[in-house]
């Protein structure tokens, strides 16, 4: 189905240009593909080519998310989104890798990006999955959604706040979105692509290992849960009680 969305409509802090996109790679030729695809959808976009120009103008342009290489020149893109969350930078990032191994690295805990794709893409994914994230950011808390409770797991997407016997639970922002989708309907069976559309907001299907990994991150943080998720072999993922 086709979002139509325009960055006008969101409404972050005012400090922050959420209209404007800044691409990191020291290839001229993605650095072009990626502002022709994002501009004809109506974002700003500025560039860097390397690590340390990249880190210099989020701080001074404070764009709405970036789209960050890996390999880059003087400070690689990991170091580059380590630095930013150390400096309590939440800017979403997108991250863009040559090599499927890096996939764990980037979306695991202790880098905190938001998202993955890799090389060579689809820029029509590209715009999606930043329409994605855009989207989330701008989407009301629901006052007035109860609490899903699943043994000694309680989800609340009002506050969204997760507590395992009472103690909270630290998830990241998809973590949450992905297990609440799979707590609503517990004992569903989701496929990726579903999951990708319901807690992720994607309107193009591409890759779908972003979905995996979240998976697996989640079963860690829940392992003392009353709950598990479970793989249903050739179609997709399950929470049951």
């Amino acid at each position: 189905h086709q979002v139509n969305l325009r960055p006008g409509r969101f409404k972050p802090a005012r400090s922050v240009n959420m209209d404007s996109i800044l691409l990191v790679d020291d290839e001229p030729a993605i650095i072009q593909l990626a502002r022709l695809y994002l501009e004809r959808e109506g974002f700003q976009t500025i560039s860097a080519g390397d690590g340390e120009k990249a880190l210099e103008m989020a701080a001074r342009l404070k764009p709405g998310l970036l789209v960050l290489d890996v390999m880059l020149p003087k400070l690689d893109g990991f170091a580059v989104c380590r630095q930013l969350r150390a400096q309590g930078n939440q800017v979403p990032i997108i991250m863009l890798t040559a090599r499927d191994e890096d996939i764990d690295k980037i979306l695991g805990l202790e880098l905190g990006a938001d998202d993955y794709l890799t090389k060579p893409f689809n820029p029509r994914e590209l715009v999606a999955r930043v329409r994605a994230i855009l989207r989330r950011l701008e989407r009301p808390a629901t006052s007035a959604a109860a609490p899903v409770q699943l043994a000694n797991l309680t989800i609340d997407p009002a506050r969204r706040e997760v507590t395992l016997a009472g103690l909270p639970l630290s998830l990241r922002t998809q973590e949450f979105d992905l297990l609440l989708t799979l707590a609503e309907q517990p004992g569903r069976v989701f496929t990726r692509e579903q999951l990708l559309e319901k807690a992720w907001g994607f309107d193009f299907y591409g890759q779908t290992r972003t979905v995996d990994v979240h998976i697996a991150q989640l079963r860690k943080k829940l392992a003392a849960s009353g709950v598990k998720i479970e793989t249903v072999t050739g179609v997709g993922y399950k929470l049951t009680v």
